[in-house]
């Protein structure tokens, strides 16, 4: 499926990366992840240039508390530290939620795996091996043969139903950036939708997943 016309030139596109600040790519990164039914790929370069910049925030409060800088002064750069800290902590935060939830499943599926950071890596495998443990010391050493895996609900079983997936067909609410034109969200044959700039939308989030992996559309 492929926007049609009026996308705009890559100089729009250069001009709007250039005038976001840090500060607003981490609260839509942190939109997109708590609105996204499936995780995202991993902000890494975002998540260090926030940390070091959360760290010279920490340093400023500081050096104006000693040189005791106007309260005011020191109250609004406070402000902006603890707004950061908190965009940075819910997105992290929102991202172990659904590992934690989805584990077994990103684990299997290369793509997904692929998006988490190496921490976040470390923590799907200790979680994976807790959950294991759990339902084997619990649960399945209690059960016949072909029903102790933790993945099937019975030997007979194909596929792994037993595995929580996330459900990419939900609808959300999702605004563009850009004018993007005639936008085929399936192969149904219904109409497409006529995607405006700044409107808001509700649609199934697989539809316009790879518009949210590119950057075109936020999620809200």
């Amino acid at each position: 499926m492929e926007p049609g016309a009026g996308e705009g030139s890559s100089t729009d596109d250069y001009e709007s990366l250039i005038s976001t600040t840090d500060a607003e790519l981490l609260k839509r990164s942190w939109r997109n992840e708590k609105a996204a039914p499936e995780i995202l790929k991993f902000e890494a370069a975002l998540v260090q240039r926030s940390r070091e910049q959360i760290h010279l925030m920490e340093e400023t409060v500081e050096e104006f508390t000693r040189n005791a800088v106007d309260p005011l002064t020191v109250s609004l750069y406070q402000m902006d530290l603890d707004r950061t800290l908190f965009l940075l902590r819910s997105y992290l935060r929102t991202r172990l939620q659904k590992i934690e939830k989805y584990v077994l499943h990103i684990q299997k599926t290369t793509e997904l795996w692929n998006r988490l950071s190496k921490q976040e890596q470390k923590f799907a495998v200790r979680s994976v091996g807790d959950l294991t443990q759990h339902l084997e010391r619990s649960v399945l050493t209690k059960l016949p043969d072909q029903y102790q895996s933790h993945l099937k609900q019975s030997g007979a079983s194909e596929d792994d139903d037993m595995v929580p997936e996330p459900k990419l067909d939900t609808y959300i609410i999702c605004r563009s950036k850009k004018f993007l034109g005639a936008f085929q969200l399936d192969d149904s044959g219904e109409e497409p939708v006529n995607i405006e700039a700044d409107d808001l939308y509700a649609l199934p989030y697989k539809s316009i997943k790879p518009l949210v992996e590119s950057g075109q559309i936020d999620l809200v």
